[in-house]
């Protein structure tokens, strides 16, 4: 397993320590703070992506019958209030005993999360794996064998932000859709940078370009030409606020882009 890193951000961890969870470092928090100095927003963003992931599994649980995740990239974030995680959103959703299968290639997430969940259930794994190496981590046994191959699966690629190789971003999603039962289901979560301002552009770039250097954003077009062919499920790709909103309450409601990130649902034939 890889040695733990405290000193350079996440942003999974980034998103974890704006939203109030646990999974972070003092890096992470301290890059919080340099973003809303830059552009206040990043806390407010950091609940929307949230509150997307609670709406997307919802929604594929209890409207779409899925019993089975394959959660790449999340963070496994831990939230301001116990019990949210995205295994215990399935639960509660849809069907009674959904398998939930995370893959993070953050040796703390992965050490944590072993540590915390898996002993207390048998149907959720936590594994350590990297989309960026997309062949090995469908070869893994525990996911060649806790998930039903033969059976439709959502699988939720979180982590998009780090395929910042176009050719390989698609290569990605055609293993993807190619491994996966027909019937099941492709979510994507995709930073861009489409709805800022013109005028915090450099310096978001500059923090960015020290902070989270490989990072990759992507315009709606670029992250549209990502799902060509699929059928996405109403309303498409949109900002994340705005997909299937349950209430006049969640944030970035009334500025979308705001949010800094598209998602998306796509039906794999």
């Amino acid at each position: 397993m890889a040695r733990l890193e405290t000193t350079q951000a996440r942003i999974t961890r980034i998103f974890d320590a704006a939203a109030g969870g646990k999974n972070h470092f003092l890096a992470d928090k301290d890059t919080v703070r340099q973003f809303d100095q830059a552009a206040p927003a990043l806390t407010t963003a950091a609940r929307a992506v949230l509150e997307f992931l609670s709406r997307m599994i919802r929604h594929l649980s209890a409207g779409e019958g899925v019993d089975q995740f394959l959660i790449v990239g999340s963070g496994i974030p831990t939230g301001p209030a116990a019990g949210h995680g995205l295994h215990e959103m399935a639960r509660h959703a849809g069907a009674p005993d959904p398998r939930v299968l995370y893959v993070e290639n953050n040796p703390m997430v992965v050490t944590m999360a072993q540590a915390t969940i898996e002993p207390f259930t048998d149907l959720v794994r936590v594994v350590e794996g990297d989309v960026r190496e997309i062949d090995e981590m469908l070869r893994h046994h525990v996911v060649r064998t806790f998930i039903d191959w033969d059976r439709p699966v959502a699988v939720l690629l979180l982590s998009s932000y780090s395929l910042n190789d176009d050719e390989y971003a698609h290569y990605v999603i055609k293993r993807l859709r190619h491994t996966a039962a027909g019937g099941s289901f492709l979510g994507l979560l995709h930073t861009t940078f489409d709805g800022i301002p013109p005028e915090l552009l450099p310096a978001i770039r500059d923090l960015l370009a020290m902070s989270l250097p490989h990072l990759a954003i992507r315009s709606r077009e670029e992250v549209a030409a990502l799902l060509e062919g699929l059928d996405l499920v109403a309303p498409g790709l949109v900002w994340v606020p705005e997909w299937r909103p349950a209430d006049d309450h969640l944030a970035c409601r009334e500025e979308p882009a705001s949010s800094g990130n598209y998602g998306a649902v796509a039906r794999i034939p």
